[in-house]
């Protein structure tokens, strides 16, 4: 299992935070257009997902998966997203996300008063112990499989 990367969007769809771990490949554009496509096939994905859902329920959509990668989010009540794109046999990601959002992203972004909400996260206690949780968790392994 491994994590390839995770993004932080508000919800407006404005990148508040990328990281990155165990990438194999680059897509050739920016990392502003790339968080652009990958906020679009969310909104489309959710929105598909929405429309053929049986029953009418607020954690629509949780992950997918391909036979490459899977990308998990959590939303929050707020509406920030967290995706994370990691192996297909990851399993708990969204336990990872969970606790991301509690302990690193409440405490460090959102109780922090030189953060403003709605920018991109400058804090460098917050990159660290991002990092600190993503390589600690059974999720993460440091060289891909």
């Amino acid at each position: 299992m491994t994590v390839y990367n995770l993004y932080i969007f508000d919800r407006f769809g404005v990148l508040l935070h990328y990281a990155e771990w165990n990438r194999r490949q680059q897509t050739g554009i920016t990392r502003v257009e790339e968080a652009k496509l990958m906020h679009g096939m969310l909104f489309s994905l959710k929105s598909f997902v929405y429309k053929l859902s049986p029953m009418d329920i607020q954690d629509n959509f949780l992950q997918y998966k391909t036979n490459k990668y899977k990308m998990n989010m959590l939303e929050t009540p707020t509406g920030v997203r967290f995706v994370m794109n990691t192996d297909v046999n990851a399993v708990n990601v969204r336990d990872l996300l969970c606790q991301i959002h509690k302990q690193i992203y409440l405490e460090y972004v959102v109780m922090n008063p030189l953060c403003k909400m709605g920018k991109a996260i400058k804090s460098e206690l917050f990159s660290t112990k991002l990092e600190e949780v993503v390589r600690q968790s059974s999720v993460f392994m440091s060289k891909p499989v």
